[in-house]
């Protein structure tokens, strides 16, 4: 009896940490299975693109749209699933060291003064992590966007919680930290704008030009290959935009799908150069 007796505590303190140890795996497995079942359902969200087009095809701008869900979502779980990993681990070492009558005190000081001492010493990087992670909640920018980041601009390919990478027009790749940007200029969210400015010469008529150019702006809504895939609204003639002693400039705008505003563009300077040498009428130098 005495043997058993002596034994038992060990036993029931054996017991108790063994079920604390699996206690804590298995709700950590539970809450990475809820994260990612988040994530999944956040990934495959609807389709943003489709609220400015009917029946059109975007294959394109809906698959960037959803690579950016995608890994939005990934990285944000990624988060999540490392900070549960922590809290319940770290919960269940710390009660099983005060189940061992182990003093947590003195650890947990310890702890707290080196966790003091690496955040001195690595500064720049939580401050990257922590301008990532409000970045990814406020949905800044993602990857198909045309950003300007200040120290550079382009297309963003890739976006993670310390760096942002970018690829110019020249094709140069840019790896830009996230907590040196302070201010982002994003032309690919929501609708972008594509417009030109038409000089003519100072005696030319006024409402013959402007109505010309309002016929151009018709034949582009009504194009079924441009309308509602390219663009979303009734291109605009705002009239003379400028005036000087020897030219008059026009201004010709349209409301686009995020980043067709090139493509756009292209298409309005060729229609509007055909329909004014069709006119007679030539452009001139606002020089």
């Amino acid at each position: 009896m005495f043997p058993n007796a002596s034994w038992a505590p060990l036993v029931a303190t054996a017991v108790t940490v063994v079920l604390i140890l699996v206690m804590a795996f298995v709700l950590r497995k539970v809450a990475h299975r809820l994260i990612t079942r988040v994530v999944n359902r956040a990934a495959t969200g609807g389709s943003i693109a489709s609220r400015f087009r009917k029946g059109a095809v975007t294959d394109g701008i809906d698959a960037l749209l959803h690579e950016r869900r995608k890994q939005r979502a990934e990285t944000m779980g990624s988060v999540l699933k490392h900070v549960a990993s922590i809290v319940i681990l770290g919960t269940a070492v710390l009660t099983v060291l005060d189940r061992l009558t182990i003093p947590i005190a003195p650890l947990l000081t310890s702890v707290g003064i080196l966790g003091v001492a690496i955040g001195f010493g690595a500064q720049e990087l939580v401050k990257d992590f922590i301008a990532g992670m409000f970045m990814l909640l406020e949905d800044q920018y993602g990857v198909g966007d045309v950003i300007d980041a200040g120290a550079a601009i382009g297309t963003v390919e890739a976006v993670t919680l310390r760096v942002t990478r970018l690829r110019d027009a020249d094709g140069r790749v840019w790896y830009v930290r996230n907590g040196t940007i302070t201010r982002v200029g994003n032309e690919s969210q929501g609708w972008s704008r594509a417009y030109m400015d038409v000089p003519v010469a100072y005696d030319a008529d006024v409402v013959g030009v402007r109505v010309l150019l309002e016929k151009v702006a018709e034949e582009i809504w009504t194009d079924p290959e441009l309308r509602e895939s390219k663009i979303v609204e009734h291109p605009q003639v705002f009239g003379v935009e400028q005036l000087s002693n020897s030219s008059l400039v026009f201004r010709v705008s349209a409301k686009t799908l995020p980043s067709a505003q090139a493509e756009v563009s292209r298409e309005l300077r060729l229609r509007v150069k055909s329909a004014l040498d069709t006119a007679g009428i030539s452009m001139v130098s606002t020089a």
